[in-house]
């Protein structure tokens, strides 16, 4: 598996790099179609437990409610991808600095749902790059920890961040698709990519995306 470590002096190069990482209509009486779209735009997709997150080695996990829309303070790395319309989420905390949420959006299509997970990697592979751009004197890096066999396929980034003088910060990032429902998943404390419970938390998106429906 491909970790590149980025720094400043090298964010042009790690941001090109980053930015290369990458249904048939069927006859149906004439009210089905309506009748199952206001259904499935009603119903919220399957969300995770506290239980299917790496467990945290002194503090269980509390699970916020299934709320309509995206969180009020959407994860780093994934402001301005994700739509309101068709969202849903869940946010998940500890006694302590390790916090996730699930954030899971209903698309219009399944071609839309391809194009929304293809977004959605793309952000997250160059995050680090584009956070540096922003942030001079910091460093960053990211992993690709690669792709999950469930429905129509998931994939698990990792990310990294520090500044001089504070605390470095880790996130996981499980994102899937289920036809036309796509689910993000994100985990983060302080720490190291060397920290992450990657293992642990390729469960807990095989898990998050076989149950969106």
């Amino acid at each position: 598996m491909l970790q590149r470590t980025l720094t400043v002096a090298v964010v042009a190069a790690a941001a090109v790099a980053a930015c290369t990482l990458p249904g048939t209509a069927q006859t149906q009486p004439a009210r089905a179609p309506a009748a199952a779209t206001a259904t499935a735009a009603a119903t919220a997709p399957g969300f995770i437990k506290g239980t299917d997150l790496p467990p945290h080695p002194t503090s269980p996990w509390f699970a916020g409610k299934v709320t309509r829309g995206l969180p009020e303070f959407v994860p780093f790395c994934l402001d301005g991808v994700l739509p309101s319309k068709g969202a849903w989420h869940r946010s998940f905390g500890t006694e302590y600095d390790t916090g996730a949420s699930q954030i899971s959006v209903r698309a219009s299509s399944t071609t839309a749902a391809r194009k929304l997970t293809a977004a959605v990697e793309k952000a997250v592979a160059g995050c680090a790059a584009d956070w540096l751009r922003e942030t001079p004197g910091g460093t960053a890096s990211w992993q690709d920890y690669g792709r999950l066999s469930v429905e129509e396929g998931a994939h698990v980034y990792g990310v990294h961040t520090s500044v001089p003088d504070s605390e470095p910060g880790v996130h996981l990032y499980g994102i899937g698709r289920d036809g036309s429902t796509v689910t993000v998943v994100n985990w983060s404390q302080m720490g190291h990519l060397a920290d992450a419970p990657v293992n642990r938390f390729k469960r807990t998106t095989t898990t998050a995306v076989n149950k969106l429906n």
